[in-house]
């Protein structure tokens, strides 16, 4: 059985494991004081998931605004790299405790994990993570997930908790995953515009869809926005998980926003396996190729990358690296793991199965992206 309605998610025989994810809104004050009540009503919430027998994960932020205010750091602490750091140092430590309290009250034990974008974009790195939180589960453990905002860099960094809540829940094969913030969901256009409206369901985020969404955190305070909601759910409906966005401001958020029936629920179009799962969800890439329109259609009919579809090899890779797959405009439309390194790929570009071993001097591998290794958007 699957999600189809947001009441599922508190179904124990469609949804028997759960990621939640908080946005630092919710969290904290505007005076970056942690909303204490507010957060020992989502504790019960989720003491309650547990006794119907679902495993839950929270993904939480907030240790920046936390640690600024500590430390009384002008803009919220995100004035530098170097005041972001320093506040999610200080405000990791009493964000960590402050769950462990809450959800001691209930006989629960919490574990603190802290991940960074190379963590998930690793094979082993990633493999490593997902053990990790199968055997916090097993054990009965409420991980506690955030970004790693004290090493991680731009270059480095999800940017915002709702993808790496799809990517954890992804990782961990959960089966649904709330997206908690300060609206009620995604709107047709801007919820302040007179006639907005929200949509209840959504099958499929398409380029439509994006462009309902607003791209900045209204708060001010987090990271996010509707935009990385809509890419989370992108990511969480490849690995055939549901993703709902409900607004979390009041005291127990979840059991509010279910019984009302208030937030818009993504269901999930396709299944990938486990490893594609994990390719889907690859942000960072080393180099891309582009293909030809003869290539888009071959990939779009099931089949692999050849080399005669390639026009263009941009930045430099290895094999086995992912990597983008771009069409004649530069469109991204599908992600796969190279068969061959940058170099020998600009070689053999546009060249026929039998003319490839000329080329390199050795017989050439099947495919320069097997379908079995490779995503379509």
């Amino acid at each position: 059985m699957a999600i189809e309605t947001l009441l599922d998610f508190r179904d124990i025989e469609k949804c028997p494991r759960l990621v939640i994810k908080i946005g630092s809104a919710l969290l904290i004050h505007p005076d970056g004081e942690p909303r204490f009540e507010w957060l020992r009503s989502v504790a019960h919430e989720v003491a309650n998931a547990r006794e119907r027998g679902q495993e839950v994960i929270v993904v939480a932020s907030g240790s920046v605004a936390l640690g600024a205010a500590m430390l009384d750091l002008p803009g919220k602490g995100r004035t530098t790299l170097s005041h972001a750091q320093a506040a999610a140092a200080v405000g990791q430590v009493f964000l960590a405790s402050t769950w462990a309290m809450m959800f001691r009250e209930h006989g629960l034990v919490a574990g603190q994990m802290l991940l960074t974008l190379d963590d998930l974009e690793n094979r082993s790195r990633y493999l490593n993570a997902r053990e990790t939180l199968r055997e916090l589960l097993k054990r009965g453990v409420v991980p506690i997930i955030n970004e790693n905002d004290t090493t991680a860099t731009s270059e480095i960094r999800f940017g915002d908790n709702d993808r790496l809540a799809a990517r954890v829940a992804q990782a961990v094969e959960a089966d649904g995953v709330l997206l908690l913030t300060d609206v009620d969901g995604l709107y047709d256009k801007h919820p302040q515009q007179p006639g907005a409206k929200i949509l209840p369901e959504v099958r499929g985020v398409t380029e439509e869809i994006h462009k309902m969404a607003t791209g900045g955190s209204g708060s001010g305070i987090g990271s996010g926005g509707m935009t990385s909601k809509l890419l989370a759910a992108e990511i969480a409906g490849r690995a055939g998980i549901a993703l709902a966005i409900i607004k979390g401001v009041e005291d127990h958020p979840i059991g509010r926003a279910l019984s009302a029936d208030t937030g818009t629920l993504f269901l999930p179009e396709r299944d990938d396996n486990a490893f594609k799962s994990w390719i889907g969800g690859r942000m960072r890439f080393n180099g891309s190729l582009r293909i030809d329109d003869g290539a888009v259609a071959a990939l779009n009919s099931g089949n692999s990358l050849l080399a005669a579809g390639l026009t263009q090899v941009l930045g430099k890779f290895e094999r086995g690296d992912v990597i983008a797959v771009e069409d004649a405009l530069g469109r991204m439309i599908a992600k796969g793991m190279i068969e061959y390194d940058s170099a020998d790929c600009d070689k053999i570009k546009g060249l026929r199965s039998g003319e490839v071993e000329a080329v390199l001097g050795h017989v050439p591998r099947s495919a320069v992206i097997h379908r079995d290794n490779m995503v379509i958007l």
